[in-house]
């Protein structure tokens, strides 16, 4: 999270001191129009450029996967970014029309408007010429991309219409993208802003491109086949087995993917459970927690084709200190037997807990966790709730004295994760020290 929080205002601040530096902000004939006029160029600038931003993090190019920590973070990144384009072009549309309303009312005189210098480039007299064209298609644009923003960040809006619908941003954005070409101050390409959002605009409409083209995640993409179904009656979860047809590239413990049981629903994301052993297989642990995932077990049927995206994500057990505790809660318990498969083959010295909060005791579900742990050698704490209590910062750190000298890893429901993460914090870990996935994907 820090990472992410430091990489979104460290955008912002970029945008805002690059249109500063090109921005003549201490100006002798200072009136209403004047600082208008400066207010619709910043929010313009900052909108479109975090709006170029998100576009190009839909891609899901490695660099920021890597970078930012995982998929899961750069999902994250994406959606402040669209929550700022949004509350940036709010604040633009209401500069560029509340005082046309005010003149229209007689409560403001019109400003006159000087004509572009002969000298301007031919470039630039071709975009004054353009400048009712671009305002009218920028505001249409804005009113789509207002719409399917609000839609996106409504979280009862059922997720296969999201899918959908969430694509048409990018035909928004590519409209913004000439709105903003055309009336982006005339003196701001010959500073260092100008060719910068042209780069970024650039890089935005290849990811608008890619979306409309559903072209995203398509190198990762393979073909596969449920080969296996073992459902978990008492935990309601549901055991799904793939056969790959075509290459898979390996993964990590801890990475998820994209399953595809149906085009029309879209891709959902599930962590793999399964380590890579190259035969083939994929493992994934699916709980009915919603609508979707609570009716797979009547729809899903052996031999049905999936369609399987990924691997992505950072949560990866790679710690710098010597021991490690993994906290998990419910189905959260599913990349730490992806990873106990792998330690059973290949041990490591680290003394590792795991602490896990289940309050469903299906015990044949249970046994194999049981299992799992003996074999990679490490200590299970089951914890059930209702009889043993929460598992909170003081639990864990009774029971592992040297907790300062572990990473923690946490998976599972997100106030949980909150009430861990807070925990350390308050004892002064180190934040680089905590992992968890934020599995939102919107």
């Amino acid at each position: 999270m820090k990472l992410i929080k430091q990489g979104y205002l460290a955008f912002i601040v970029g945008l805002t001191v690059l249109w500063l530096i090109a921005e003549p902000i201490f100006v002798n004939d200072y009136n209403f129009f004047a600082l208008r006029h400066m207010v619709m160029n910043y929010t313009g600038i900052v909108g479109i450029g975090v709006m170029s931003l998100a576009m190009i993090l839909a891609m899901r190019p490695k660099l920021f996967e890597v970078r930012l920590g995982g998929l899961d973070k750069s999902y994250r990144l994406h959606k402040w970014l669209g929550i700022t384009g949004l509350v940036f072009s709010i604040i633009h549309y209401l500069w560029a029309n509340v005082p046309k309303w005010m003149v229209d009312l007689g409560w403001l005189a019109k400003p006159e408007r000087g004509m572009p210098p002969e000298e301007t480039l031919a470039i630039f007299r071709f975009f004054d010429e353009q400048r009712g064209l671009a305002e009218s298609i920028g505001e249409w644009a804005f009113y789509g991309a207002a719409t399917l923003m609000v839609l996106a960040l409504i979280k009862w809006f059922p997720y296969k219409y999201f899918f959908k619908t969430h694509r048409f941003i990018a035909i928004a954005y590519l409209l913004l993208v000439f709105h903003s070409t055309v009336l982006m101050d005339f003196s701001y390409w010959g500073e260092f802003i100008g060719p910068f959002m042209g780069v970024l605009m650039t890089a935005g409409v290849v990811g608008a491109l890619f979306s409309l083209g559903r072209k995203i995640g398509v190198s990762r993409r393979v073909q596969a086949e449920i080969n296996e179904l073992e459902f978990h009656k008492k935990n309601t979860v549901l055991k799904v087995t793939l056969s790959l047809k075509g290459r898979w590239p390996g993964h990590k413990a801890g990475q998820f993917a994209f399953l595809t049981f149906d085009s029309k629903e879209g891709p959902h994301p599930f962590t793999i459970s399964s380590s890579w052993q190259k035969e083939g297989q994929l493992v994934f642990m699916i709980k009915g927690l919603g609508d979707y995932t609570r009716l797979l077990r009547e729809k899903l049927k052996i031999g049905d084709d999936v369609v399987v995206e990924g691997p992505y994500g950072q949560f990866n057990f790679q710690g710098k200190k010597e021991n490690q505790i993994w906290v998990a809660g419910g189905i959260g318990i599913t990349p730490f037997i992806s990873r106990m498969d792998e330690l059973a083959d290949s041990p490591q010295p680290k003394r590792i807990d795991l602490f896990y909060s289940t309050g469903v005791l299906d015990q044949e579900f249970l046994e194999s966790v049981k299992m799992a742990a003996q074999l990679a050698n490490i200590k299970l704490h089951l914890i059930t709730p209702n009889m043993d209590g929460r598992v909170d910062i003081n639990m864990i750190t009774r029971a592992v004295p040297e907790w300062k000298k572990a990473d923690v890893w946490f998976c599972g429901p997100a106030q949980f994760g909150k009430s861990i993460n807070n925990g350390f914090s308050q004892l002064g870990i180190d934040a680089h020290s905590f992992h968890q996935e934020l599995f939102e994907m919107r």
